[in-house]
């Protein structure tokens, strides 16, 4: 299993505790001090990479541009790491492809959990080569692929984790803590409406309007994917 982190912070005290932290939990760390550092450095060593977790304010190219760029090229799991503790600063870092979003100051057990829910997704993701349908809906697991009527749709890691969980149990209704344990895993210390933000984002791309609804909120209850009932309505 990969085991390499990239480090991005340019707060020299910050980076060196992270860093040896993580060097003590056995991960290999590659450290970067401004965005264009942590570019190129992605770019060399992105094939180790098991994740990489990225200040927001970063001289030289910010941590937002760093995300837009890796984005562009593969799902890496990246985790934001920055003081922004504004709501509209959290949602565009998910919007945008973040993985996770911590805030500053954080205690480090907070980050090493966070960090195991993702190796914990990566190790499950590896052994699986398989395809999930439901209706004109397709994921290929060995690609990473999600279609619709054969419209391609592109997905964050995290909208793909939770799609993937949904479609392998179609039908089936799940609370709020369900998929979080399910899909964040039990040691998220997130808040919980985190699963409605992003069931908002995957009816946003995958619930078209001249197209059955997959998404289905069951009031009081939580979420199912299933085909569209028209008896429901």
């Amino acid at each position: 299993m990969k085991n390499t982190i990239l480090l991005v912070e340019d707060e020299e005290g910050l980076a060196s505790y992270v860093a040896k932290e993580l060097t003590f939990e056995d991960f290999d760390v590659l450290t970067a001090a401004d965005g264009e550092a942590a570019w190129e450095t992605y770019q060399r060593e992105k094939d180790k990479l098991l994740l990489v977790l990225l200040d927001w304010m970063l001289p030289k190219m910010d941590g937002m541009e760093v995300l837009r760029r890796i984005r562009k090229h593969d799902e890496l799991p990246v985790i934001m790491m920055t003081a922004r503790d504004y709501l509209g600063d959290k949602v565009t870092g998910l919007d945008n492809g973040a993985d996770d979003y911590i805030t500053k100051p954080f205690e480090i057990e907070e980050l090493l959990a966070r960090i195991r829910v993702i190796q914990r997704r990566t190790a499950h993701q590896s052994g699986l080569d398989q395809t999930y349908r439901l209706g004109d809906l397709t994921l290929v697991t060995k690609t990473r692929q999600v279609d619709r009527a054969g419209e391609t749709i592109q997905l964050t890691q995290r909208e793909y984790d939770l799609l993937l969980f949904l479609m392998q149990h179609p039908g089936q209704v799940f609370t709020r803590d369900e998929l979080l344990d399910n899909v964040w895993g039990v040691d998220f210390l997130g808040q919980q409406n985190v699963v409605d933000v992003y069931i908002g984002y995957l009816r946003n791309k995958i619930d078209m309007a001249d197209a059955p609804h997959l998404f289905h909120t069951i009031r009081g209850v939580g979420y199912s994917l299933k085909e569209d009932d028209p008896d429901e309505h």
